[in-house]
């Protein structure tokens, strides 16, 4: 983003005091408070919705949220000479979420569930026009990449020590992911009953929740999605379990915490079961392998990788104790 992307904060209601650079973004102090200008890379219907889905969450009062500015023509999005889409949106002085903080971490479970509440869009026209997530879609798709990935291994004359790692280990993980695919679909859902009324913030990771003086203030909605609640719960807690070594404690905290706003079904615990016992860590790892120069493999992906494997007994456990018994 360049110097020139300031020009297009003409195109709004606004004083502009001073702008700076923040990451991928320009920030500005104005009369209307602190803004952000970012590129919007997604559907102009997707902004769309999105605004609806921020003014209903504003005006709910549960939680706070960033809003969309609108443009002096009532727009959402200003385009740059290359035809590029931008939006402004509200920020927040404040800190991102420490993930090392477990009472940080609870409060920001809790305020995920109290989002929850407050966007199940039952009867509300506008959710019809956003198609509805299927997990078991994207888990086939990436069962389809393990395989593709493994031939191609198999095929490979000469193998690197990440490559020879990763295939004495391709087995355990992909045949578990075929088998939890197969089992998420015949568990985890009660006929064709369920229609997806909420809408889930869709990337609910701790730098994308702010703490500030006034409570938590979540941002980054551009990929909220129609799904179970649980996808938001599965990332957040998926994130924070793989850096503490799949702590039951941990994970028992987080879903107390979760349940203390908004109860938890047993259909809610089944696909948060499947969404966690799926390898997904493992997938990505092939996936980012196989899509980049494979003649110099970072050290960072091996470390990476040793550390998915050391953690699985770990994992194992974790899943045993906090949902299969």
């Amino acid at each position: 983003m360049n110097d020139r992307s300031v020009s297009l904060l003409d195109h709004y209601e606004i004083e502009v005091n001073r702008t700076w650079k923040g990451r991928g973004a320009i920030l500005c102090e104005s009369d209307k408070g602190l803004l952000i200008l970012k590129e919007y890379g997604g559907p102009v219907d997707k902004v769309r919705f999105q605004d609806f889905l921020l003014r209903h969450i504003h005006e709910s009062g549960v939680v706070q949220a960033e809003s969309i500015l609108r443009t002096k023509e009532d727009g959402l999005t200003v385009s740059d000479q290359d035809g590029v889409l931008y939006i402004v949106k509200s920020y927040y002085e404040g800190r991102e979420c420490n993930y090392r903080d477990m009472e940080e971490c609870a409060l920001a479970v809790s305020t995920l569930a109290k989002l929850h509440s407050v966007t199940d869009l039952t009867g509300y026209e506008e959710l019809s026009s956003q198609p509805v997530f299927r997990i078991e879609n994207e888990y086939e798709k990436h069962n389809r990449e393990l395989k593709k990935v493994k031939k191609f291994l198999q095929e490979k004359s000469q193998k690197t020590d990440f490559e020879i790692y990763l295939m004495k280990h391709y087995d355990y993980f992909m045949n578990n992911a075929l088998q939890i695919t197969d089992e998420l679909r015949y568990y985890a859902y009660e006929g064709d009953s369920y229609t997806f009324p909420v809408v889930c913030h869709g990337d609910y990771q701790y730098h994308n929740i702010l703490r500030t003086e006034t409570g938590n203030v979540l941002i980054n909605f551009e990929k909220c999605v129609r799904d179970y609640p649980v996808r938001d719960l599965y990332l957040f807690l998926r994130k924070l379990l793989e850096k503490n070594n799949w702590s039951q404690a941990l994970g028992n905290l987080l879903l107390e915490s979760y349940n203390k706003e908004r109860n938890l079904t047993d259909r809610d615990y089944r696909q948060l079961y499947y969404r966690l016992a799926y390898p997904e860590k493992f997938w990505k790892i092939v996936n980012f392998y196989y899509n980049t120069g494979k003649a110099w493999i970072p050290g960072r992906n091996m470390e990476k990788i040793e550390k998915l494997f050391a953690q699985e007994r770990e994992k194992q456990l974790f899943l045993e104790n906090i949902f299969r018994k």
